[in-house]
């Protein structure tokens, strides 16, 4: 009545252990009730109810502990309740290495569009130190990003983050991303991850994927042919008269005869949209300089 929110591994490990407790308590008592009929004393019987009272309580607190501790490490069916290493409720996500080191999953949870509870293998956290405590610079700060961004994921209240303890007996010698796919073949989740190469063997061995990747190019600004839109020309393009141009979520954008005009913002004409894995590529015309008071395109620099 106190706490709103209860768990139901809590109430069920309470429940179950209670009950597995006192069924111990009792048979005990009917092991040591020999020893006891010597003493048919008023004194006797209270001695005996008190002892039995103390191993009642420890009996109970140990089943309950117990069943606590190892509820995702065996299977044990009743009708309604079940301790099992699936979670229940909502599908989990289970978050791989590189999605942790990308940190873009930060914003994502902050939308509230994702209500899944999250799983972090202790492997992947394992990789995760190791990778801070690398002594290449750039590997180093790569693992301590992703330590930081495991610090926010927690800090969010809304988010039910789980760190999964447990290590399968089948994947003891495997790597990593082969772990993950055991893991969430096991626990029936998706796995989050902006590594394409994980996405493609987790498809093969048809598990769930989210990849942050196709996330953001499906969150892209559309354009369309034939469209006028305002971009800044930063660099020049591979061909002779080309210059590059980038949105703000990084979608290169190849602007024919816009050399001359490289740090200008200018207007192009959108003549075709080249949709790679890797990202949308996008290509125009030069039309004209925009002019200062000119509305611009939310978007792009």
């Amino acid at each position: 009545m106190a706490f709103r929110r209860k768990r139901i591994e809590l109430i069920s490990s309470v429940y179950f252990g209670t009950i597995v407790g006192v069924f111990l308590t009792f048979v005990v008592s009917l092991v040591f009730r020999p020893f006891f009929e010597g003493y048919a004393d008023e004194a006797g019987r209270e001695l005996q109810s008190l002892l039995s009272m103390f191993l009642g309580i420890g009996l109970v607190y140990v089943c309950i502990s117990l069943l606590w501790q190892t509820q995702g490490d065996f299977r044990f069916i009743i009708p309604y309740v079940e301790f099992n290493r699936e979670l229940k409720g909502t599908r989990p996500l289970v978050l791989d290495t590189s999605v942790i080191i990308d940190g873009r999953i930060v914003d994502l949870l902050n939308t509230n569009v994702l209500d899944n509870p999250l799983v972090v293998p202790r492997f992947v956290l394992a990789e995760l130190q190791a990778i801070a405590d690398s002594s290449d610079r750039n590997r180093r700060e790569r693992g301590r990003r992703g330590l930081d961004v495991m610090n926010q994921i927690k800090s969010i209240d809304a988010i039910d983050l789980r760190i999964f303890d447990q290590q399968l007996p089948e994947s003891n010698d495997l790597p990593v991303d082969a772990k993950l796919l055991a893991l969430a073949r096991e626990l029936n989740a998706k796995i989050v991850t902006g590594d394409f190469n994980l996405n493609q063997v987790a498809l093969v061995q048809n598990i769930p994927v989210i990849n942050l990747n196709q996330i953001a190019g499906a969150l892209k600004p559309i354009f369309f042919h034939g469209e006028e839109t305002a971009v800044h020309l930063v660099k020049p393009g591979e061909n002779a008269g080309q210059a590059l141009a980038y949105t703000q979520d990084g979608t290169m954008i190849v602007v024919d005869d816009g050399r001359d005009h490289i740090g200008k913002e200018v207007i192009i004409c959108i003549t075709s949209i080249l949709q790679k894995p890797s990202g949308r590529m996008v290509f125009g015309k030069f039309v004209r300089t925009k002019e200062p008071d000119s509305p611009s395109r939310a978007g792009t620099r």
